[in-house]
């Protein structure tokens, strides 16, 4: 006996159910990641120059955040030596602008996270038989003496200088339509959202998995055939590139790479701002970013306003970062996005 197509099918109260259509896990995450850069685009249109900055600023955080999420969150390796990586990104930038002028940006970008990757499984292979805080110490001692090279190396890197370079502004056919500021914005929004996506992949499939089991329990993942060793050392080298394209993308920004940017307070900071957002989730990496971006301006401003002067200027912003953490870890371990979450389920709740 044959049945019908309505009873094949489950109904609701509406009329059949409609299937659900799973979309590949790479296809879904770009056209999130386009929906996100349309998002950003949008809000470039209603906001002037000085917006677009902070905004780029905002977006190459968050990348290198992401991908401190996924070497943290993920595989539970914890680096202080992040910004490292940053400066690698940053300095290799600087250099093809002004060795190799004629390449274009995105052969930049492109060279840029392949140098990152090799110093990542450099790094990550040194590193990769080392646990808790042998890992934290050996990861310091790389953000601590990579700046040391620049005086070491004056004539290439520039010393306490570093190096200054002009960026191209936006293409002749968009003068007059986006100003430089914005195509920056635009060209860094452009980069993060493929590099979210790719960590968004990464993390959601088998060597997703594999990265949490590890976390979770290395002698149970070596026991059920996982390579652990490899495992750890993709996770660091995926996390070094996704640094280093944000240490290229912020000399794209702002035109300059010092030493002074990529001190070991950085890496304190990203590390810091992964906790405050919430490790465990690509949005934590985003409410991070904006406190890190926002939270010195805005104290910046209320410092100059009140005229408190310029050492307040320079440690307040770190100071009540700190507090903020520390309140985070007290009453919300899972960070502001915990804190979304349970909002969110208590809205769900009065519904």
């Amino acid at each position: 006996m044959s049945t019908s197509a309505t009873e094949r099918e489950p109904r609701t109260a509406g009329g059949p159910a409609r299937r659900r259509v799973d979309l590949p896990s790479p296809l879904r995450h770009l056209l999130l990641a386009a929906l996100a850069l349309a998002a950003v685009a949008g809000l470039l249109l209603v906001t002037g120059d000085l917006t677009a900055l902070r905004l780029a600023a905002v977006g190459y955080t968050m990348l290198a955040v992401a991908g401190l999420q996924l070497l943290v969150g993920g595989s539970g390796q914890v680096s202080l030596g992040h910004g490292a990586f940053m400066m690698i990104g940053a300095y290799t930038m600087a250099l093809l602008v002004l060795r190799l002028p004629m390449l274009p940006l995105a052969g930049n970008l492109v060279a840029v996270v392949a140098v990152a990757t090799v110093a990542g499984v450099a790094v990550g292979a040194a590193t990769a038989r080392l646990h808790g805080p042998y890992l934290a110490g050996a990861t310091l001692i790389l953000a601590v003496g990579l700046p040391g090279l620049t005086h070491r190396y004056h004539e290439v890197l520039g010393g306490s200088n570093g190096l200054t370079v002009r960026t191209a502004g936006a293409p002749p056919f968009l003068q007059g339509l986006v100003s430089g500021s914005e195509w920056k914005a635009l060209v860094v929004w452009t980069a993060v959202v493929l590099g979210l996506a790719v960590l968004a992949t990464v993390s959601t499939g088998r060597l997703g998995r594999r990265m949490r089991a590890v976390r979770d329990d290395e002698t149970a993942a070596a026991m059920s055939g996982i390579p652990v060793g490899a495992t750890k050392v993709t996770a660091f080298v995926v996390a070094s590139a996704a640094g280093g394209l944000a240490g290229g993308l912020q000399v794209y920004v702002l035109g300059t790479a010092t030493p002074s940017m990529f001190t070991l307070s950085l890496s304190l900071t990203l590390l810091a701002a992964l906790v405050l957002g919430g490790i465990g989730s690509m949005w934590g990496a985003l409410w991070a970013a904006l406190a890190v971006v926002y939270l010195e301006i805005w104290l910046s401003d209320a410092v100059r306003a009140f005229e408190l002067g310029k050492d307040v200027e320079n440690n307040l912003p770190i100071v009540l970062f700190g507090v903020l953490l520390i309140l985070v870890l007290r009453f919300q371990p899972l960070g502001l996005h915990g804190i979304l979450q349970r909002l969110r389920a208590l809205l769900r709740r009065a519904r």
